[in-house]
Order: C-alpha cells, then sequence, then structure tokens
C-alpha cells in the first residue's frame, strides 16, 4: 500500500520539537485520540524505548506494539509497529525541518510492509481513515507544544 503523510508547522525549534517527540510516552498527549491504555517500556527515548497502546480507528479496536528503531537527533524518529498478529507491520517516520522563517515543519509517514490482505483489498479507504486519525493527531501535537510554550514548560520535561 501507498505510505500516508501528514505535516504541521510549528513556531518552536526544531531542537525543542525533536526533545518532546523522542520521549515515547510523550506521544500519548496527541495520539491518544486513536491510540489508548499506552504501556511503555525500555529506555524513556532513543532505540529501544517502545509502546504497548489499543489503537481505536476506523471502528475497530487493536493491540499494537510500537518500538523505536531508529533516532538521528534532531531530525529524524523511526518506530516500527506490529499488529494483527503479526500480519501488519509498518513503520512511521518523523522528520523535523526547518522552515526558513524560524520554526519547524513536522512530517509523519506511515508505511505498511506488511498488511492483511483485506486492508490491501480497500487500500483507499483505509488510506483515507489513516490520514484522518494522523491529521488530528499532527494537529493536536502543535497544540500541545503551543500549550507548553505558554505554560513556560520546555518540550524536554515529558522526559
Amino acid at each position: 500500500m501507498k505510505p500516508v503523510t501528514v505535516s504541521v508547522d510549528v513556531p518552536d525549534s526544531r531542537d525543542v520539537v525533536y526533545d518532546f517527540l523522542a520521549v515515547t510516552a510523550a506521544h500519548e498527549s496527541f495520539t491518544d485520540h486513536m491510540m489508548k491504555d499506552w504501556r511503555c517500556s525500555g529506555p524513556a527515548r532513543g532505540v529501544g524505548s517502545k509502546a504497548h497502546v489499543t489503537v481505536v480507528l476506523g471502528g475497530r479496536s487493536e493491540p499494537v506494539d510500537i518500538a523505536v528503531v531508529e533516532d538521528a537527533p534532531p531530525w529524524r524518529i523511526v518506530e516500527r509497529n506490529v499488529s494483527a498478529g503479526g500480519r501488519r507491520v509498518g513503520t512511521g517516520t518523523y522528520v523535523l525541518n526547518e522552515l526558513p522563517r524560524g520554526g519547524t515543519r513536522v512530517t509523519f509517514t506511515y508505511a505498511w510492509e506488511r498488511a492483511p490482505f483485506i486492508e490491501r483489498l480497500m487500500a483507499p479507504m483505509v488510506r483515507r481513515v489513516m490520514r484522518g486519525g494522523l491529521e488530528t493527531g499532527m494537529k493536536r501535537l502543535a497544540e500541545e507544544l503551543d500549550r507548553r510554550r505558554r505554560s513556560g514548560v520546555r518540550a524536554a520535561a515529558a522526559s
């Protein structure tokens, strides 16, 4: 299936955004509209950081294991996730680019390595539902960073 890519521009520096996103548990604050029951393990950040969540999306609920597999500060984080009893495997990649006038463009790409047959058959609908959830997540990420900035909380405090 073709990957789904979404992005959002935020006024925060790339370092601040990276420091926030590098902490796996911090993702709950902007993805809990579609990922519930977060249980994190391993290191708080970096390769080996893990989360077990329940994804509630498209009228379905399913356990997913997420693990950070690549960490390239301050511009890229790659997560691998496995669900559907191993029949669904994908990667979620955050890329942080500095904007010319300041701030950061946060781009997230979800790419399927493997998907159940029925999802491949319904790929346009699956991608549309996934895009909606991810776009909401990016908006909520911007709101969370704004909330932290306004309250004077440095993003790295999530660790």
